[in-house]
């Protein structure tokens, strides 16, 4: 049972995150049709960025257990840089898509330039700073309290992203552009603006899951590589451009690398991967399908 609950929780951490990122993933290509290969770079800059401004409140006097404040204002604050990339792209929204790839792709290789001039190469962290909140027992499984945190938070994320799509004008009038701009821009809507703040709020997303994560992890100039991968496995399993399929692929993802990691660790990508194809033979739109914001 421990190894269970162990494995169970694991996987939900990292499902979390991948979630996040995952979920600005799908928005934008919703709404945008744009496949944002720069998302493991802003979550990476979400992390470093995040380190620099909890070390430097901590040091300007704000209490150890109020640093996930920090954190979410250094993920939010640094959320903004989706307004300027998003002009960027802007220039190529009716370019074929291999232009989008191109485009985003230099973007993840400015970025990285970016974060190695501004932090250096050395891997970024936090210490022991996830351990503040000590940790929690669950069926005699210790788990720290910090990752449960991070869980609840992309539970609350996740709802309040429903609602926000569901249940309000400004959610109503993005899923009306994604299924089609032309006809909500004809019926009033300012398409322009909806994708600057889909694009902004995907960002955002992203740089938060980077912010989140650090404490448990040093940031490093591998991570957004490294997250990209998860993130393909996680929209290619749920369905590209599905808020749903979003979560149902983070959470397989994670609980897959979690066993992997726990019993043969060197197979983790290739289990995920083997889902992967198993999901593209059988049902290539995804096992929520897409287009489902």
């Amino acid at each position: 049972m421990t190894f269970f609950i162990n494995i169970l929780f694991a996987g939900l951490f990292q499902a979390s995150v991948l979630f996040l990122v995952a979920a600005g993933l799908q928005l934008t290509f919703g709404v945008q049709r744009i496949f944002n290969l720069a998302c493991g770079s802003v979550y990476a800059l979400g992390a470093y960025f995040g380190v620099t401004v909890t070390t430097w409140a901590l040091s300007k006097g704000l209490p150890v257990h109020l640093f996930p404040l920090a954190l979410l204002g250094a993920g939010l604050l640094m959320g903004l840089i989706g307004i300027p990339m998003e002009r960027i792209i802007r220039t190529i929204y009716r370019r074929p898509e291999s232009f989008q790839l191109v485009l985003t792709f230099a973007l993840v290789l400015m970025i990285q330039d970016g974060l190695r001039y501004f932090w250096g190469s050395e891997p970024q962290q936090l210490g022991s700073l996830a351990m503040t909140y000590g940790t929690l027992t669950f069926l005699g499984v210790a788990i720290p309290t910090y990752n449960a945190v991070v869980i609840a938070t992309a539970f609350v994320v996740a709802a309040a992203m429903a609602y926000f799509l569901g249940h309000t004008p400004a959610g109503k009038i993005l899923r009306a552009t994604a299924e089609n701009h032309e006809t909500s821009a004809a019926m009033g809507v300012n398409v322009t603006r909806v994708y600057w703040m889909v694009f902004a709020l995907g960002t955002t997303l992203g740089t938060i899951g980077g912010a989140v994560v650090v404490p448990t992890a040093a940031a490093s100039l591998d991570m957004g590589v490294e997250l990209v991968v998860g993130a393909f496995a996680v929209v290619v399993i749920g369905g590209l451009g599905s808020m749903i399929g979003a979560a149902v692929g983070a959470i397989i993802v994670g609980l897959i690398s979690a066993l992997a990691v726990f019993i043969y660790p060197e197979v983790e990508t290739l289990a995920v991967y083997l889902v992967v194809i198993a999901v593209l033979i059988w049902k290539p739109s995804g096992l929520v399908g897409k287009n489902n914001l």
